[in-house]
């Protein structure tokens, strides 16, 4: 038994499955609407963005780099799916594919800057976080978009057996995730790439390609996220998605994924993205100010950076303990 339960500790889930089942406990204590079952729905809507979000994040914290821009990407492609299909007067699949391709295209420039221009990724991000977001008001000119399409609102309300369609986005996607990382060359290269760089290149693997390709997914990703926000709430506006960039990188690192890069999962993310919309649903529930939201969402944040940087200290702890229990046993 005891041994049963130190391998689930040194699993990459149990930290965040843990995390889950105490956040997720202590809301529902505090609040019972929190276990209704129309609230549970909503949660699962919640979480959808976000979740779709925190897989490119994940893929770009494994090749131990960093992306600020997903919540403007968001914000631009909203803005772009509403001017193509409301102004313009396209098919909104055409939209949508045309969406898709911009958050191709603007992961590309992340990623080349990032890789090619040797310039750290957090700056690039953090410029063009600025840049798209400002694009977003550019197009717009400040002005929301409403009422984009009577068959926009399906793709994010619709279900499919009785099961709201965001489960399945959110399924699909998170088992390409997980193939990817797990099955490809180019997933295990992003793996080698954040363990360590110079090891990987001394292997033959295609550094800069590999990084740039992890920009990419998370561009695509995040243009993903924005055509459901903008299905959630037929609209498109360049206020859209500020909080989806750090909340991307909390799931990413409440779900164990190093900020240092080579260590992490699909799955935990997963798990990752449920703890931060309970947080946030909570807060809701709870009537809390969106100031104090503010500052609640910030503090976790710090606590999931925290417990990246201690986990290690925390592992050794746990391994240490456990293997005294057996030993003795």
């Amino acid at each position: 038994m005891m041994k049963i339960i130190s391998k689930f500790f040194r699993s990459t889930a149990a930290g965040p499955l843990v995390a889950f089942l105490a956040v997720a406990t202590l809301v529902s204590l505090a609040t019972p609407r929190f276990l209704m079952v129309q609230n549970l729905s909503n949660v699962s809507l919640q979480v959808a963005t976000v979740a779709v979000v925190a897989i490119g994040a994940t893929l770009v914290i494994l090749t131990g780099g960093i992306d600020l821009s997903p919540g403007s990407t968001v914000a631009l492609v909203t803005c772009t799916l509403a001017i193509l299909v409301k102004k313009m007067g396209l098919p909104l699949p055409v939209g949508i594919l045309l969406v898709l391709l911009l958050g191709v295209i603007l992961g590309f420039i992340n990623g080349f800057l990032s890789a090619y221009g040797r310039i750290p990724s957090f700056i690039v991000t953090l410029a063009t976080m600025s840049i798209y977001r400002g694009l977003a008001f550019l197009i717009t000119k400040g002005t929301p978009i409403f009422s984009v399409s009577p068959q926009l609102e399906p793709i994010f309300y619709g279900k499919f057996l009785g099961i709201p369609l965001p489960f399945y986005y959110v399924v699909i996607l998170y088992s390409f995730g997980a193939l990817y990382l797990r099955n490809t060359i180019s997933g295990r290269s992003i793996y080698a790439l954040g363990g360590n760089e110079s090891a990987a290149r001394l292997t033959g693997i295609a550094v800069n390609r590999n990084r740039m390709m992890a920009f990419i997914i998370s561009g695509v990703t995040a243009a993903i996220g924005g055509v459901l926000l903008a299905a959630w709430l037929n609209s498109g506006s360049p206020n859209y998605g500020q909080e989806l960039g750090l909340q991307s990188i909390a799931a990413a690192v409440i779900g164990g994924a190093s900020l240092a890069g080579g260590y992490g999962s699909m799955i935990a993310t997963l798990i990752g993205a449920l703890t931060v919309a309970i947080v946030q649903n909570g807060l809701n529930l709870l009537a809390v100010p969106a100031s104090w939201q503010d500052i609640t969402m910030g503090i976790v944040i710090v606590l999931a950076v925290g417990l990246d940087m201690w986990r290690a200290s925390v592992g050794r702890g746990v391994r240490r303990l456990f293997g005294q229990s057996v030993t003795r046993t």
